[in-house]
């Protein structure tokens, strides 16, 4: 019988305290290689994210949650800015580039990104296959999310509002898939990508209200001539009510001088539109409108003037209320904008600059404490575990006193004797070993399901070179552990162990 066979024997006699020991064996690995997993991919992943990006400006608010939300696509964002503001940037000259971002909606936890082409520029992207969107209502995916949703060209999805995967569905607004990305081991695999005007348009914001409103201008002022009489009509008959409760005793006077006056104004915006009204429609004017000669002026200055009034206020409403973005992805031209850009948006402007080397150093700072903690937990689970195999071995020796000393008559070496108790301590570290690395990997995996971000970037059955590292110490642990009950049987004297027996 060899020394395995032996082995086995003498562990399978010990049932239950060798369980013990593979058990605390296993836990220690899997605590080891679940932190170094994920620490090791979160690393490469912050790195990857920003290192085409020098700065992230947003809306005011904690710049640690505006890396997070707009570059790393982990957090909610800390409000809008205005891309009028945000467009002042890109004429800087210590500016390289400035990739505007809208967030909104996701369609089943991929985060639906309003963006121009820059974006691709800005992160090296390539298509798989399709082609670049169009128009609006087209998206390029990732390839994790092609993957993950099963998506091809030509599938139509329907966003949900927010960032929350059970929110609610637009389904007046589907999206088709016009193109796929390579992969780019990026958080962008796992995004859907579509112009600006997307984002906009699903949440009802009129983004071309003013080429909207031009366009009807032209087509034989109808609208211009309806506005200009219900809104003589109105102001008319509002001044009416007010001439009436104050001047009752020259209604007659003041009824034939605004009947002239609206005659008139009326006449004219026929002449100049081309229309002839029906007679009827021209008495009723008549009869039901009074104003005196002052209000006549006020009214005619607050008429709306077509090209002038109607379109500031489309311009208004685009500028200061309409169109915003949740970020802008900035990168520098020069290295002296490190310490010129983020203090000029910071002191003037209404929005916030953040750096993702300072908020990445900065994020694993706080997670550092955490992270060493739980990797001294799992090394004193893993010497408590060499303990056990110590204890094991050692109360194990005494009950095998004689058959060692029988195994020594039969010709076995002090040196067998000793090779085979080492041998049984790394045999119970090593298979404990090996199920916490497969404990470990379905750990991360149950993890990286159950979470509701896109950005699920943990790579749970990837095989990393250091996980060989953690088994190598679980069994020098179990040798070393070993090495006093193998040196105890090593020099175990047949004539004293068989005489006392």
């Amino acid at each position: 019988m060899n020394t395995l066979q032996l082995v086995w024997k003498n562990i399978t006699q010990q049932l239950g305290s060798t369980l013990l020991s593979i058990i605390l064996t296993a836990f220690g690995v899997a605590i080891l290689v679940s932190i170094y997993i994920t620490s090791d991919t979160f690393e490469k992943q912050l790195d990857n994210n920003s290192k085409q990006v020098d700065l992230v400006v947003g809306a005011k608010g904690s710049p640690l949650q505006l890396i997070l939300s707009a570059l790393y696509h982990i957090d909610n964002p800390t409000g809008n800015i205005l891309l009028s503001e945000a467009e002042k940037l890109q004429d800087n000259p210590m500016i390289d580039m400035a990739v505007p971002i809208s967030l909104g909606d996701n369609f089943k936890g991929h985060r639906i990104i309003g963006t121009d082409t820059s974006f691709m520029t800005l992160y090296e992207l390539g298509l798989a296959s399709g082609k670049m969107w169009a128009k609006s209502y087209e998206v390029v995916i990732g390839s994790e999310t092609a993957r993950k949703r099963q998506l091809k060209l030509g599938d139509q999805i329907h966003s949900a509002h927010g960032l929350a995967e059970n929110a609610h569905i637009h389904d007046e607004h589907p999206f088709t898939v016009v193109g796929i990305l390579k992969p780019s081991g990026t958080v962008v695999d796992n995004l859907l990508l579509c112009n600006l005007e997307s984002v906009w348009d699903v949440h009802g914001i009129h983004h071309d209200e003013h080429d909207h409103d031009h366009d009807h201008e032209g087509h034989d002022h109808d609208h211009a001539h309806t506005n200009e009489s219900k809104t003589t009509e109105t102001a008319a008959h509002n001044h009416d009510e007010h001439d009436h409760d104050h001047d009752h005793e020259d209604h007659d006077h003041s009824h034939d001088h605004a009947t002239e006056n609206t005659a008139a104004t009326v006449d004219s915006a026929h002449d100049h539109e081309g229309h002839d009204h029906d007679h009827d429609h021209e008495h009723e004017h008549e009869t039901t409108t009074t104003v005196s000669p002052a209000q006549e002026d006020s009214l005619v200055a607050e008429r709306p003037r077509p090209n002038v009034f109607v379109k500031s206020i489309a311009d208004d409403i685009i500028k200061d209320h309409g169109l915003e973005i949740t970020a802008l992805l900035v990168k520098y031209r020069t290295p002296a904008a490190i310490g010129v850009i983020p203090k000029m948006i910071n002191q003037s402007t209404s929005m916030q600059a953040a750096s993702p080397a300072l908020e990445t150093a900065r994020l694993f700072s706080l997670l550092g404490v955490g992270i060493d903690s739980l990797e001294i937990l799992a090394y004193v689970i893993m010497i408590i575990a060499g303990l056990s195999v110590f204890i094991s071995l050692y109360n194990a020796l005494k009950d095998r006193k004689y058959d060692l000393a029988i195994m020594r008559t039969m010709g076995a070496s002090k040196i067998k004797l000793f090779s085979m108790l080492i041998v049984e301590g790394l045999v119970i570290t090593s298979i404990g070993g090996l199920i916490g690395l497969a404990l470990g990997h379905l750990g991360l995996y149950f993890i990286s399901t159950q979470t509701g971000q896109s950005a699920d970037i943990i790579q749970a059955f990837k095989i990393y070179s250091k996980e060989w590292l953690i088994l190598l110490i679980a069994c020098l642990i179990g040798v070393v552990a070993s090495v006093i009950p193998a040196i105890k049987a090593y020099n175990t004297t047949i004539s004293t162990i068989l005489g006392n027996k």
